[in-house]
């Protein structure tokens, strides 16, 4: 099945969400949480992380993770990711429990695909201060796509993780997690980046975009939210619409997508220190914010 194949059969099987001007949402993609250990990109930045979510919650945005929250791939033991992010997992049960919480699998956790893996790992956490188990994200479900279909229009932005297009690691997704559980997850501790990831290899980026952007245009300039390759993407009004999240495993911040008052922005959250020498979180527009219309075409 080519890629073309692949996105058509996600766009077609999308879960449909409405939303209005009043609509408020955040899109995350490739936390890759792990278990705090030297290959884990996402200690670094999971403080900043929990912030922005406290940040989003309480101004009534609906969190939407576009793919690879947890890192399943270089961890075969979820309780010791869950032990490293409990606070993580706490404010995203807040959002669960207010029914503001989507999730998309990507290619690292694509074990979601099956709603046995999800029970297993979501539905409840052990509580060693009290020593019983309690409810976490129970009737949690994953998505390999979500359509935002705007209720005064009926257009849609197409929302999926974006290993669709890179075939490596969406039919040999397997063989992929194998490798980098033997082989660059060590590599990795040394300095070595993996080949076969386009996060980490320019050439395989901008072949998974391009793939992408070929789908779009073939299907009516379709808007499109993805993560995977990591770069944030936010294209002028008159290119095509294929935006990308980054990720919240850059070296010094996190970057997502923001839509409000039927706007979309492109943010990102990073450390400062301010003039008293204070160590500060801090949220910065870095495209946007523009106005849905401009390309939902």
């Amino acid at each position: 099945m080519s890629s073309n194949s692949r996105i058509s059969r996600a766009f077609k099987n999308a879960k449909k969400i409405g939303f209005n001007a009043d609509s408020k949402f955040v899109f995350f993609s490739d936390s890759h949480r792990g278990n705090n250990g030297f290959a884990d990109d996402f200690a670094r930045n999971r403080n900043m992380f929990k912030y922005a979510l406290e940040y989003y919650y309480k101004n009534n945005f609906t969190y939407i993770e576009l793919g690879d929250g947890d890192e399943l791939w270089e961890n075969r033991n979820f309780t010791r990711i869950f032990k490293a992010n409990k606070h993580i997992y706490l404010w995203l049960k807040k959002f669960h429990d207010n029914n503001r919480l989507h999730l998309i699998w990507g290619n690292h956790d694509m074990k979601y695909k099956n709603p046995k893996t999800v029970r297993k790992n979501l539905y409840h956490f052990y509580d060693t201060v009290s020593d019983t188990t309690k409810e976490l994200l129970v009737g949690a479900n994953f998505s390999e796509s979500i359509v935002l279909e705007d209720e005064k229009t009926g257009k849609g932005i197409f929302l999926l993780h974006g290993h669709q297009a890179d075939w490596f690691n969406y039919i040999f997704w397997r063989l992929s997690s194998f490798l980098v559980k033997v082989l660059w997850k060590p590599l990795q501790i040394l300095g070595f980046s993996d080949p076969t990831s386009p996060a980490q290899n320019f050439k395989e980026r901008i072949k998974v975009e391009r793939r992408l952007e070929k789908w779009i245009v073939a299907n009516n300039n379709q808007m499109m939210i993805t993560g995977h390759t990591h770069r944030p993407r936010f294209p002028d009004k008159n290119e095509i619409p294929l935006f990308n999240d980054g990720s919240c495993v850059h070296p010094r911040s996190i970057t997502g997508i923001e839509i409000e008052n039927h706007k979309i922005t492109l943010i990102k959250w990073h450390i400062i220190t301010n003039n008293s020498g204070i160590i500060q979180i801090k949220r910065t527009i870095l495209e946007g914010p523009e106005n849905l219309n401009n390309y939902m075409k």
